[in-house]
């Protein structure tokens, strides 16, 4: 049976795990900055896995193929973006060569397009991630089922993509989350913050992480100090992010409602992808049951 986010929430272990893909994710950004970006923030990770799903075949829809128009119609009627939103983003993904038209098609009226091979080593990569750390925790053997299995990444992303697009607690897991996660690079900068944590201790009200470099996190991440500084201080006025000599110097300390936000979304998360696991691959071999998930629970 998969993990339920009830297990990821009180485990101690599945956050210390998460602040480890948190890394990855970051380690992701600085091998490929412009495809990453395509996931840095909450709209554009939506589109993105929307895309991939529909290339792939979504769930419950009779036909598959990915096209301009269906794509545009499928992201408003989600309420992912707007059309004008979705139909930037189809060009933008073909002007970077993350897409590209399919040679021959026996509908000669649409225009299929598929993702392209960067686009898929990009994906396969953050899904690998997420299984590595979901056998990590329990001692079973999705990735190597996965890699053993070509079709598997292909029956997985569309699984995976329904599930979170379905999800209040993936798309909407509070105020503040939200606000990194729908500003350009802001997503970023969040797993950033985060991955900075060394030991949390969730009855505390605070969790600190030292001096931040504004210049570094501009260069790391090509973001304006305008728009790096209007989104700290956006944070800071909610509580959720401060300093212990503001503004900006000092400690920087991130507030327990931010962290655990950020915990919730990614319990949530990983829960979509055990359970689209399971699903494909079958039932986990786990070694120790889930005592690994279990072992860190206060």
């Amino acid at each position: 049976m998969p993990h339920k986010v009830e297990n990821f929430l009180e485990s101690d272990a599945f956050f210390v795990a998460v602040l480890h893909c948190a890394r990855e994710m970051l380690s992701i950004y600085r091998e490929s900055p412009r495809i990453a970006s395509i996931l840095a923030a909450q709209q554009r990770w939506l589109m993105a896995h929307a895309g991939f799903a529909l290339h792939f075949g979504y769930p419950g829809e009779p036909k598959l193929g990915l096209y301009s128009g269906r794509f545009i119609a499928f992201v408003v009627a989600n309420k992912i973006a707007s059309r004008n939103t979705a139909a930037a983003f189809i060009q933008e993904m073909r002007a970077y060569r993350f897409l590209r038209p399919v040679e021959s098609t026996s509908d000669k009226r649409t225009r299929l397009l598929e993702p392209t091979e960067t686009a898929h080593e990009h994906f396969f990569r953050w899904l690998t991630t997420h299984l590595l750390i979901l056998d990590s925790l329990d001692g079973a053997n999705r990735l190597d089922r996965f890699n053993a299995d070509p079709s598997a990444f292909s029956k997985l992303q569309p699984l995976i993509s329904k599930a979170i697009i379905d999800s209040d607690a993936v798309r909407d897991p509070g105020a503040t989350y939200n606000l990194f996660n729908w500003a350009n690079s802001g997503g970023l900068i969040m797993d950033y913050l985060m991955s900075r944590i060394g030991n949390f201790d969730r009855t505390s009200d605070r969790a600190y992480i030292g001096p931040l470099s504004l210049k570094e996190i501009r260069d790391q991440f090509m973001i304006s100090n305008t728009h790096l500084k209007r989104l700290l201080t956006q944070a800071s006025e909610m509580g959720s992010v401060g300093w212990t000599q503001p503004p900006y110097k000092g400690d920087t300390w991130l507030s327990r409602g931010f962290v655990m936000e950020y915990w919730g979304y990614q319990a949530a998360k990983f829960a979509v992808v055990d359970a689209a696991a399971e699903a494909v691959l079958g039932p986990a071999a786990r070694k120790a049951a889930s005592a690994l998930i279990s072992s860190a629970v206060p």
